[in-house]
């Protein structure tokens, strides 16, 4: 796990959003153990309270559960959810607007497909299946 909190907002929900970043890349797993308020404390240098304000977060958007004595674990479909909300905000949020901004320049299919294409290959990210 490596620390990349800034100063960009409360603590706890960088720990969070840093957290519920490795559930959706798959690690921890669906049913795996989460770090404790205790072990997470230690790790980012913060008070108890605050990281347990995190894994709070956590548990109220229903990505971890809590069992009893035992600790926190990723919830069943936690990943599948985080995947296609984070798709959808991502539509939402970066394909739509580029779209418009296409339409409004002219700009086609075939050369938008291209111009991204380009963009893929230029910073290395290998596409399956293909568009």
């Amino acid at each position: 796990m490596m620390s990349l909190l800034d100063d960009g907002g409360p603590i706890f929900a960088q720990i969070a959003a840093e957290l519920a970043n490795q559930i959706a890349d798959g690690t921890p797993g669906e049913g795996e153990r989460v770090a404790s308020s205790n072990e997470l404390a230690a790790f980012y240098r913060v008070n108890p309270a605050t990281a347990a304000r995190s894994l709070t977060v956590l548990l109220d958007e229903g990505l971890v559960e809590k069992r009893r004595g035992v600790g926190m674990f990723v919830a069943k479909g936690a990943r599948e959810r985080l995947v296609r909300d984070r798709r959808r905000r991502f539509t939402e949020s970066y394909v739509r607007p580029l779209v418009v901004e296409a339409a409004r320049l002219g700009v086609g299919l075939d050369e938008l497909l291209g111009l991204v294409r380009a963009e893929l290959a230029s910073v290395a990210v290998t596409v399956g299946g293909g568009a």
